[in-house]
């Protein structure tokens, strides 16, 4: 699943504010960037092969821009390999619930029957009662949007080949209920 770069950029500055090692990774993202590749390494995280954790981030949004273009990345190197995945987009499940649990669980070759039971499921907080829960998070501030990070993270959304940010942002293989 994944949604729209800036609301994930968004979510991941306001997780990143109750996640220590990741507040650190932004902090220090401006800083050489061994640095931050040595953070991202001891986070366990993994890039796709060819994929640097060692980009510069430079303002509040880089770093959740990096997460969404390395699991984007990730994502279309699969399908590119032959693995028979697809994505769903984040707003079209929120947008047609129903419809899209139909699509998936048709996809999985699961019973569409259990579709309004993967509705009711959408309806809780998967991260209730833990430092990331929506009740948390959701009350900070996000940082903004301003018309010098759009065009630092257009550049990072480039070099890697993704749709930037303002333009239709559909990846290959995307289920869609229409």
């Amino acid at each position: 699943m994944y949604r729209d770069v800036v609301a994930v950029a968004k979510s991941f500055y306001r997780f990143s504010m109750v996640m220590p090692i990741l507040r650190l990774r932004s902090l220090l993202g401006s800083y050489p960037t061994q640095t931050t590749k040595v953070i991202a390494s001891w986070m366990g995280v993994v890039g796709v092969v060819g994929f640097d954790f060692s980009e510069r981030q430079n303002n509040d949004l880089a770093l959740g821009v990096l997460f969404y273009t390395n699991a984007i990345s990730a994502y279309l190197d699969a399908r590119r390999r032959g693995f028979d995945i697809s994505a769903v987009r984040y707003e079209d499940l929120v947008a047609r619930p129903l419809d899209m649990c139909r699509v998936i669980l048709e996809f999985c070759r699961l019973p569409v029957s259990l579709a309004e039971l993967a509705v009711k499921a959408l309806d809780r907080d998967s991260q209730r009662n833990s430092i990331s829960a929506k009740s948390l998070i959701g009350r900070m501030k996000d940082p903004q949007l301003t018309p010098e990070t759009k065009e630092t993270l257009n550049e990072l959304l480039k070099k890697h080949g993704l749709p930037l940010i303002g333009e239709p942002n559909i990846v290959e293989g995307t289920l869609t209920c229409s």
